[in-house]
């Protein structure tokens, strides 16, 4: 092995390591009760225990906020994917200043941040009636991640030969079923990196739940979660044990879909 290799695989191992021991420590910690964790923290549990998993679960409501999670979670990610590649066909498949200026206001629509119209963007859902609803998360949600989906999905359309949508137009269908029926069963990698891109984000967002949901008994899991750790400061094993509860629904996501990650971005960048 040369010497450039065996250093190189030496930092990668570190750097494993380095991302490893967080994940380590909250699932040895939440596997201890109090006696165990003052004695030795990071040691591995002797014996292990799960009855932290049953208390936090109760102590944090995490039934309730995680079906508000998975609703908001998965009508947002049904609303990009349907709004987004449809879009995208069109703005990849249109070679019109329209076209081309849609584009450019969807790119900038990544670039400037959304916190700059979080107080207009407040007013706007309170006006509308849908504070400490789901369906103001929705729309926001669908809103302000729309432009990166639409991004993803172009790149990957216009790495496509248009010879599939034009056989299918010149046998008599139209635009709209070419895209249902012959190109969107193409988007297949891409649409598995939207959805677990989009899924991480909207899941794990704290601070626009705890805006727009805080107080209305429709909290999500990260907000829960907040709630739960300030009551229960203290108590470590108890307070880990809700954090590895919180975290294994979009974990368990991540690792099914994670294959098309890699795979919707290489094949994006193509075009």
């Amino acid at each position: 092995m040369k010497p450039r290799t065996f250093l190189l695989e030496i930092v990668m191992i570190a750097v494993a390591v380095a991302f490893l021991f967080p994940v380590y420590a909250l699932v040895t910690l939440s596997l201890k009760d109090p006696g165990q964790i003052s004695q030795a923290p990071l040691a591995l549990p002797n014996p292990p225990t799960t009855a932290n998993f049953g208390e936090a679960w109760s102590a944090a409501a995490l039934g309730p906020s995680l079906m508000n999670s998975t609703v908001i979670t998965v009508v947002s990610l049904i609303a990009l994917i349907g709004l987004g590649s449809f879009a995208a066909y069109f703005l990849a498949r249109t070679a019109t200043r329209l076209g081309y200026a849609l584009y450019v206001l969807f790119l900038l629509g990544i670039v400037l941040p959304f916190q700059l119209g979080m107080i207009p963007l407040y007013g706007l859902v309170n006006d509308l009636g849908l504070i400490g609803t789901h369906t103001g998360m929705i729309v926001f949600y669908t809103g302000i991640q729309l432009p990166f989906t639409v991004f993803l999905y172009t790149g990957f359309i216009r790495a496509l030969p248009r010879e599939y949508a034009s056989a299918a137009q010149i046998d008599g269908a139209s635009h709209l079923t070419a895209f249902t029926k012959v190109v969107f069963p193409l988007l297949r990698p891409i649409t598995g990196t939207v959805l677990i891109l989009n899924a991480v984000f909207i899941w794990n967002d704290f601070f626009t739940p705890l805006l727009y949901l805080g107080g209305s008994g429709f909290e999500t899991v990260p907000v829960s979660v907040f709630a739960f750790v300030g009551q229960y400061v203290s108590d470590y094993g108890l307070v880990f044990a809700g954090l590895v509860l919180a975290a294994l629904p979009i974990v368990a996501v991540f690792l099914v879909l994670q294959k098309y990650v890699i795979k919707g971005f290489s094949s994006g960048l193509k075009g």
